[in-house]
This record gives structure tokens, sequence and C-alpha cells, in this order.
């Protein structure tokens, strides 16, 4: 990820005023964003390979949509076994264009007599002439085709036939096909690279959720699994991989005598067509045995030899056998590649057999001494794993219940990336990176709900967007949840009961609900207020999540779905109620599980008394899917706790705690002031995700200039420079003396250059010192690394507090050869935070242009670039008297409601920075 805009800047008047100009862009930009959104859940024999003597196939037109129309296939034909034949038309160092051509035969069972053929097809040309055999096993017997249509808008092709396929009997459709070879990195693609210094290029697939049908004729929904034989035809000088291993590989040639090497690869198990996978290349592997699965890890030559794929490698097999043994379901496949794609669009994508990955999310420098890389790799690993069972083995029926697919592979990654890390922090990883990120997303109206039902997915767009932070995390903390008020005992056994009953099937969350129901039913310990299904449904089916409120003095809880109540669109109108896991701690002891499963309910049991130790905690460790608003009675409590105890209450919970108090600010539930009071005690918190939740908060990274320009900056100084100094002293002294010390902090490697940025943009002269000390010694020698927790930090500060040359060595460094992107994006935002904006000035407007886009990179059109250095050059002309004026209209025009948030922030502070 490139910088982010303002981070730590120290400008002067200047470039201050221009700030202000791309912040009310911005926010003018997220006021029309928001502004479009509204409320919305192998009995056939081989395929006859095209004759060598005919001419080559021709590039067809391209694709005419981006995979997955809302039309779904008749119920006539189900297939069960394809034989498919790919013939990618690419030779090494050969220019484009670039085509592929093939063959497919499918056995299909007729379940309804039909006179037509209906199967998915998008962007592909026929080639050679179509055929239906059968039905078989009668030799010789065929119905003849009258026609092929195809309909492009619905991407299908109709084999139109002059008889009937009969209900009960099987047939073989043959079809012969050619497609575009494109760098689209969807489908079937190219992609080019460099390796040990020279241009090659692969050919790779990624066909979820509806590519398959730009690659070859086929029932391309996901409960339509059948069995594959694939062979793949390509040049010699490559390797072939599919999903299954390689049983053969021969030659043959085409029409012109050229020769192609032909793999063959054994029957694949029963499985969806969007896990089909086809990689060509050539690239090396490393490769181990786990438990007879033979792992093998697939990158460019370079980065094999080198050994960036060796942790992949060593933590692969654990994983496996980790996910095994915890869910008693045997991975079913004798073999595994994981291929680390030089440019990959998905990210990742667990093909059975033959997983895909971005190259970045699959190696590791073996020279890096931190784990944040190394967690990184664990994490995205550990999903694509999950998936072998979640997804590949058991598969939702539709892409509505995409989640039981997502979301619990989501779960699972992290349960799998603590196994091979156990220095891991589990829970704190889980709520910082999944549960709370989706909370602060799932509250719009327009939010859908996690499981939608068929009729709501039609259409490519929909399909793609079920990919979301909704589908994923919301997913997993769903799970979380359910996981935890079962007992993770109970959910797994319930998890086993799923996969045995559905392997090589589908299912839907129904399906799951059962399954957990009948273990519910087995034991007697754990007892629901409804069925699971009820329960579930209210948090999978309704969109959005309750805000729980707790009144201590008569022990009432109520809910409500959490909702801006500064939005006049926002209302309480839709009166959705969720059957809720309450569980709580008073006075730091654990209580029984309390159920929620009304809109108010009193328990006596959270009545408290009138001393002031007697405290109710809500949601302990943030194990249920909500946020809490506490009256002002226990608010006060819990604030005092926290001063004077503050271990008195978990880790996550104290995060949870200051997460909700200004969530609930912002969404008119509660006064700014309740919010600023959980931050007192901040000067004895000592964990670092906890402090970045308080400053994502309290600083919002643009707004930083903006805090300048109102008298709240100097009391937040004063008021966050008392509490943030313990923590900054301690980092520092790491930073100093023995970085590497912090090499297994994983929040220090993810948050520190927040709270070092933070604290030099309050002005605190030790932590200007430390950026001018570790920049001047990266100036006395090049080759010096600058600890990269605080990297971007350093560079910014070390031109900040510096002179021209300082910017001047940033400069000459931004030029130098060997830098990488993230080095010249690192070098344009520190030459961003120079206090003379003529630096930048005098190098002219390609500089300039780059710079304006690391401070804004909202602005991304050449018209808004050239408007912002006609500004640019206007205020260097006029001096301060533009950019006063700008900073006038700034002001004018800014949102009131931040400018009174900001004036109550402010007399809260003047009251209270001297505690």
């Amino acid at each position: 990820m490139g910088p982010r805009g303002g981070r730590g800047l120290y400008v002067g008047r200047r470039a201050a005023a221009l700030l202000a100009v791309l912040l009310l862009a911005l926010l003018a930009a997220l006021l029309a964003l928001a502004a479009l959104y509204g409320r919305c859940r192998q009995e056939a024999p081989p395929p006859a390979r095209p004759s060598p003597a005919a001419p080559g196939p021709t590039a067809p037109p391209g694709p005419t949509a981006a995979g997955g129309s809302g039309r779904r296939l008749p119920g006539h034909l189900l297939p069960l076994h394809y034989d498919l034949e790919l013939w990618p038309r690419v030779r090494p160092g050969q220019a484009g264009p670039f085509s592929f051509s093939g063959q497919v035969n499918i056995t299909v069972r007729c379940r309804q007599d039909t006179d037509a053929a209906v199967l998915h097809s998008s962007g592909l040309r026929s080639y050679g002439v179509p055929a239906v055999r059968g039905p078989l096993p009668e030799p010789g017997a065929a119905v003849e085709v009258a026609r092929l249509r195809q309909e492009a808008a619905d991407e299908v092709t109709v084999l139109e036939l002059r008889g009937r396929l009969r209900a009960g009997r099987r047939y073989v459709l043959q079809l012969g096909f050619q497609g575009r070879l494109e760098e689209d990195l969807d489908g079937l693609f190219l992609t080019r690279y460099t390796d040990q210094g020279r241009s090659s290029m692969l050919i790779a697939s990624q066909l979820e959720p509806t590519y398959a049908r730009t690659v070859y004729p086929c029932f391309d929904e996901p409960a339509l699994k059948a069995t594959f034989n694939i062979r793949i035809v390509h040049d010699p000088s490559y390797v072939a991989l599919s999903n299954m291993p390689a049983i053969d590989v021969s030659e043959m040639k085409d029409e012109n005598g050229s020769l192609w090497a032909v793999t063959t690869f054994n029957t694949s198990l029963k499985m969806s067509t969007y896990l089909t996978a086809f990689v060509i290349c050539d690239f090396d592997y490393v490769t181990r045995t786990e438990r007879g699965n033979e792992i093998r890890i697939w990158a460019r030559k370079e980065a094999v030899k080198n050994g960036y794929v060796d942790y992949a490698l060593n933590i692969t097999g654990p994983i496996f056998s980790f996910l095994e043994d915890l869910l008693n379901v045997s991975y079913p496949l004798p073999k595994t590649d994981l291929v680390a794609l030089p440019d990959f669009g998905a990210g990742a994508m667990e093909n059975w057999g033959l997983m895909t990955f971005q190259e970045s999310s699959l190696m590791y420098l073996p020279s890096d001494k931190f784990t944040s890389r190394k967690a990184m790799i664990a994490v995205i690993v550990s999903h694509e794993l999950g998936h072998q069972w979640f997804g590949n083995l058991v598969t939702m029926n539709w892409w509505n219940d995409l989640w039981l697919n997502e979301g619990l592979a989501s779960y699972f990654e992290y349960l799998g990336a603590t196994f091979v890390e156990p220095k891991l922090s589990l829970d704190k990883i889980f709520y910082d990176h999944v549960v709370q990120p989706v909370l602060r997303e799932d509250n719009e109206i327009g939010v859908r709900s996690l499981s939608e039902s068929e009729d709501k997915i039609k259409g490519s767009f929909s399909l793609m967007s079920l990919f979301d932070s909704i589908t994923y995390n919301k997913g997993a903390s769903i799970t979380w949840m359910l996981s935890g008020f079962l007992t993770e005992k109970l959910f797994i056994r319930a998890l086993t009961s799923y996969l045995r009953q559905f392997s090589f099937s589908n299912a839907n969350q129904d399906d799951l609900w059962t399954h957990i129901q009948m273990v519910v039913d087995a034991q007697d310990k754990v007892q629901l207020p409804a069925s699971v299904k009820q329960v579930m449904d209210s948090w999978t089916c309704q969109n959005g999540f309750p805000v729980l409120t707790l009144n201590v003095t008569t022990g009432t809880i109520s809910q409500e779905q959490f909702l801006n109540k500064k939005n006049e669109n926002s209302t309480d109108s839709y009166n959705n109620t969720w059957i809720i896991p309450v569980s709580w701690m008073r006075n730091g002891s654990s209580q029984p599980l309390m159920w929620l499963d009304k809109s108010s309910k009193m328990f006596p049991e959270m009545q408290v008394s009138e001393s002031e130790y007697d405290w109710i905690l809500l949601n302990v460790n943030l194990s249920g899917y909500y946020r809490v608003n506490y009256d002002q009675l226990n608010l006060k409590r819990l604030a005092r706790l926290l001063e004077n105890d503050p271990k008195a209450i978990p880790a996550v919970s104290r995060f949870q705690l200051i997460d909700d108090g200004f969530a609930l600010t912002q969404f008119g539930y509660i006064q700014i002031e309740t919010a600023l009071e959980l931050t007192k005690y901040l000067a004895r918190e000592d964990e670092l995700f906890i402090w970045n939740v308080v400053l994502l908060n309290l600083v919002p990274e643009n707004l930083e200039s903006t805090l300048k320009n109102y008298e709240v900056y100097p009391l937040l100084k004063k008021y966050l420079l008392k509490r943030v100094l313990p923590i900054y002293r301690y980092y520092a002294g790491f930073i100093r003396q023995n970085v590497d010390a912090l090499e297994d902090d994983y929040f220090a490697q993810v948050y520190l250059e927040k709270l070092f940025a933070t604290v030099c943009w309050l002005g605190l002269q030790d932590c200007l010192n430390l950026s001018s000390e570790l920049y001047a010694k990266w100036m006395d020698n090049p080759e010096y690394k600058i600890p990269f927790l605080i990297r971007r930090t350093v560079c910014c500060y070390g031109v900040a507090v510096g002179s021209d040359k300082e910017w001047n060595f940033a400069w000459e460094m931004y030029n130098h050869t060997d830098s990488t992107k993230e080095d010249k994006e690192i070098l344009l935002s520190a030459m961003s935070c120079a206090k003379e904006s003529w630096l930048l000035y005098r190098y002219g407007k390609e500089l300039l242009h780059d710079v304006l886009k690391v401070m804004g990179r909202f602005v991304n059109t050449d018209v808004q670039i050239q408007e912002l250095q006609v500004f640019y050059n206007a205020t260097l002309e006029e001096d301060e008297r533009v950019a006063a004026t700008l900073l006038l209209e700034f002001t004018k025009f800014e949102n009131m409601e931040r400018r009174e948030l900001l004036i109550k922030v402010a007399n809260w502070l003047q009251k209270n920075v001297d505690d």
C-alpha cells in the first residue's frame, strides 16, 4: 500500500492551504459518493483433438461481459464428467495477439425431456462441428444438432436438436471452441514478468465466480459439480499444471510440423467449474510431503533460488495437518501446488490442488527478521487451505450463501496462522483486523445482509459485489460468535458432521444450522433460547447489527439497530431484532451467559449497588457482533476503574470500550465528552493496538492539518502528549538501542508508525530529534537501513526539521536507479513534508504532480491536477493572501457538524487537560 495522504505532515502555511483545498475536495467527493448509495441478499471417450492438418484458429471477438450473467441454466441436464483439452497458442518470446483453442466432451444425465442443450459460454467462438452422442451406452447412437445458437447477453450457448434427449438417459455433448488470450487477469490469461534478468511470460487462470465459461463451454454454476479429465497442449519449454497430478507428457506436431507437448492429468474429484485451474509456466519449485500429500511451491526461478518461498513451504504442511486433525476430515487430494504469480488480480485463489497467489502474498525474504510479514503470509495461506474444506469439499448451493465459503475460511485463517506462529495474539489480531473494521462498515443504510435470497443475486455486478467485507469479515465475526456461545468443541463437532454429510456436494446455510442443531440436541450443557436457525438467521438474514443499551439501575437491556441518528434517512423504522448472546462481567468476575431475545428485557442480576466499585461490563472480549451503550452511572464507574486499575478490564474489552464510545458519538447516541472520559487513563495503557484505535478516533489522518486550524490543537497536544509519553519512550528505547528485539512484537510492526507519526506531529522534541538522528545516519551512509517500523515518519520529519540539504538528499534518492516503487512513494511523501514549499516548485511540474498525488490520492484526473497546479502557482505569486482567502472559504464551507464537534472537544480538553 502506498503512503497515506497527510500522514505526519509538518508544513508551512502555503502547503497548509493546499491541504485545506484537498480536504475540501475529499469532503465533497465523499458526500457525492454517499448520495449514490441507497438501501439494498468418465464415461465418454477422450475429446477429439483438432486435426493438425486443419488451419489454426483465428482470434475470436472478446467476451461480451465480465462474467456472470444473471440467467440460470434450465434444469434439464446434469453434468457428470468433462473431457477437456486446452491449447494456448503461445511460444516463448512470441508477440501477440494470442489465442487458445480446445475441445470439450461433457457427459450429462438428462433429467427432463428436452430438444435443446443449454450451457454457459462467453466470448468463445464455436470451432468445428458440435455433436451430441447417445444415449449411452448404445454404440453409434447420436442426436443430430440442427444448429448452435450463442446468446451473448445471457452468456449461454444453445444446441438446438432435431430429436429429443430423454429423461434418465446419458449423453455426451461435444464442442470445439476458440478464445482470445488476454492480459486482463480473468479467465485464462497471459502475464509477463522478468526472471533472472530476462523477460518471460506465463499463462494462468482465475475462474471464480463465473469465468470458467470464458475458457470452455460448461455448466458454470457452483452446484453443477462433475469430474474432469484435463489435457493441456503447450510449448515444450513450459510445464503445465492443473488440479490433479500429471500422469503423462507426450508430444504432437501441429499443421506446420511444429512440436508441442501434451500434458495429461489424472481424473479429478467431483468439483465446481470455478475451481478448475490451469498454469503454464517456466517456474522452479520447492517441495515436501505431508501425510502423503505432495506439496510444491512454484515461483520465479530467482525467487526459488533465493529462498523466498521456503517459509510458505514450511508452514503449508503443518497447517494442512492442523486443519485435518481439528476437523477430523482428511484432505482428499494426492498433491497440492501453490503458485506465486508475479501479477494476479485476485490476491489468492483456492483452486482445488492448484492454488494461485499474488507473489507478494507468498514470498518472505529470509533477511526479514520481523514477524508481521510472516503473519500476513500465514493468514493468506491458511485462508486458502481452509477453503479446501469450506468451498472445495463442500460448496455453497448458490452465490447468495458465499459466506459459507469465505466467512468460514476467514475464521479458520486466524486459527491456522496462530498455530504456525504461536507468538501472535489471536484474539487481539482478530478483533483489530476483522471485527472492528466491519463494524465500521456494517452500519450504512445500503449495506446488505450476510445471506441474501437467491433471486436477489443476479448479474455479474451483483456476484462480484458479494466478495466484500460483509462476506469475509462479518461472516468470520458471526462464526466467532457462534463458536463462542456453542463452545468450540460443539462447534467443531457440528462442522465435522456438516463436512461429512455434504462432501463433494453442495449446501446452504440451513444445512449448516441443521447439523449444529443436531449436536446441540445431543447434549444438555449448552442451552439456547430458540432453535439454531432462529438464532442465526437473525444475524445472517438481516442487514446491520444491534447496539445494546444497559441501564444498571433497573438492570434493563434494550436493543436497536445501530444506525446514524444524525442522518434523516437513517431511521429506526426497520424494527430489526436479534437473538443476542450477552457475555458479561461484574466487578472483574465472569458471569453466566445471558440471552436477549426481544427488544427489551430486565436482568435483575445486572442491577448495581451504590458502591462506585460495583460495575458491569457487557460483550466481554467482543465475543458478540454488536456495540454496547452504557448509562452514565456505569460509564463513570468504568472510566474510574480504567484510571485506577486498567488491567481489571481485559485488553480487548478496553479496545472495545473506546471504539464503541467514539462510534456512539459519531452516530449521535452519546456526546463526545462521554467518549473522551474513557481516554483519561491512557498514560497507563501499554497496548499498541488500543493506542491505534484511540489515535484513529482522536487524530484521523485526513484531519491532521484541519485540527491545526482550530483552538483544539494546543489543548489536544498537551492532553495527548502527557498520556502517550510512557509508551512512546518504551518503544523509542528499542528504536535507539535494539530494534531487533521487536521482531516478535506484531502490533509494533503494524502500528508503531502511526504512534510515532502522531507524537512527531504533536511536536515532541525527542521524536523530532530521533527522526533527525536516523535520517542523518542515512545521509552519512546510504547503505544504512532506517528501521522500517517508523521509516515513513523518520523520512518525513528528517526533511521537515532539516534544511534544503535534507530535502535534496531525498530528491537524490528518489531519482536513484535502485529505488523501489515503495521507496519512491515514501520519499515523495517525505518531500511533501518540507516547511518551505518553494523546494517542491523549483523542480517543476513533474515532481509537483507526483507529490500532489501522494498528498491527495483522491485527486486522480489530469484536470484536477492542473487546477491544483494553478492554485499552487497563484499561492506562490500572491504569497499569503491567496492562501488565507482559500482557508477562509474552506472554513465557510466545511461541515458545520465537524466544527461544532471540534469546539466541544476543545471545551472538554480545556477542563481536563491538566488531569
